[in-house]
């Protein structure tokens, strides 16, 4: 529940970070020998206590992301059966992008093996009314949507829900995106400082390659490597092989 508000540098080197409790607001500053970054580009250029070059500041203010809303819902029952953990949605007259099923990633994710978690997931801005909408109405919205599709038949069929909005979910290789290695070089020359993951190297990777990048991090450090190349050739080959 602590939110990262200012990252310390001295001599090319992250001393430490000051925190805020989210809920106490209560403002911690913690040491550090290394700072291992998942937080998007744009937070942590704002952050940086050590000058900044204009340039870098424009390119990280420039770049783009999608946000996400995802709604659970705890059905009793559902007209079709569903084998697969995703099921992309191409119908034009509603909103939602996908539904994930929770059920098939594992049978502990639902209390009642009789009854079934569906994810709603919907792609927008944070500028878009659906991100506006308040939990109540983005249930019902997503209630709707599942009749429309006819997955269910009715409201009566949805026990629990929940919403969770997530911004910055997705980083984007458009706006300023063109000039990255302008924020690359810079975080690069922070000795301590490894960027990791999806938002931290704004790299649209899969979890996988997300976790590898932080595995890499982790290498380097154990091995008293500063240069970062090998952590941002992780996952640049062109062509992308999944084996079934």
């Amino acid at each position: 529940n602590s939110k990262i508000i200012a990252i310390n540098i001295e001599n090319k080197k992250v001393n430490s970070v000051i925190v805020e409790n989210r809920l106490t607001k209560e403002i911690e500053t913690i040491a550090c020998d290394f700072c291992i970054s998942t937080m998007p580009i744009q937070e942590l250029i704002k952050g940086l206590s050590c000058p900044v070059p204009i340039k870098v500041k424009e390119v990280a203010s420039g770049l783009m992301y999608r946000d996400f809303v995802t709604v659970g819902l705890l059905l009793d029952k559902i007209n079709f059966k569903l084998e697969d953990n995703w099921i992309y949605i191409q119908e034009s007259y509603v909103k939602v992008g996908r539904l994930q099923v929770f059920n098939n990633w594992s049978p502990f994710m639902v209390n009642d093996e009789n009854k079934f978690w569906i994810g709603l997931e919907y792609f927008c801005n944070e500028t878009d009314e659906i991100w506006r909408y308040s939990e109540t109405e983005m249930i019902q919205f997503a209630t709707d949507e599942m009749i429309l599709l006819g997955f269910i038949n009715s409201g009566e069929n949805v026990l629990d829900a929940k919403v969770i909005k997530v911004p910055k979910t997705y980083p984007a290789y458009f706006g300023s995106y063109s000039e990255f290695n302008e924020i690359r070089n810079f975080t690069d020359s922070i000795d301590n400082l490894f960027l990791v993951g999806r938002n931290g190297m704004h790299k649209y990777n899969n979890q996988d390659h997300s976790m590898l990048t932080a595995m890499q991090a982790v290498q380097n450090i154990i091995n008293n490597v500063t240069d970062k190349s090998n952590i941002w050739s992780i996952n640049t080959e062109e062509e992308y092989h999944e084996q079934k």
